[in-house]
């Protein structure tokens, strides 16, 4: 997807600070972070949204769950704790639409959210 700003994140054409790449996934951190710890993880593979998803993308995203508990652990907020999130469409808040798991700790969470 030409017009995504992750793709174009995966292809090198934008700055992000990468926390972790493999050949199939990418993490970095957010330029506007909720937390202060705020991470986000990507397929490198172009998947709209939780809804848009197919049969072959279930990988993706429990591997987008191993990632945030990798990091977690790298960054020290499994201690304490920490949030994942995946926003669906608009009124969830998914304002990019290429799926990514936002990894959220470094201070307490409220809830419910939103």
């Amino acid at each position: 997807m030409p017009d995504c700003i992750f793709c174009r994140i995966i292809q090198k054409k934008m700055p992000a600070k990468v926390l972790f790449e493999d050949t199939h996934f990418l993490a970095f951190e957010d330029i506007n972070p909720k937390a202060p710890t705020h991470i986000l993880i990507i397929p490198k593979k172009h998947i709209e949204s939780l809804d848009t998803m197919v049969e072959e993308d279930e990988f993706a995203v429990g591997r987008l769950f191993m990632v945030a508990r990798n990091l977690a652990r790298e960054k020290k907020v499994h201690r304490s704790g920490y949030r994942t999130v995946i926003n669906t469409g608009t009124d969830a808040g998914q304002s990019v639409f290429h799926i990514h798991l936002h990894l959220l700790g470094g201070r307490p969470m409220a809830w419910p959210p939103g």
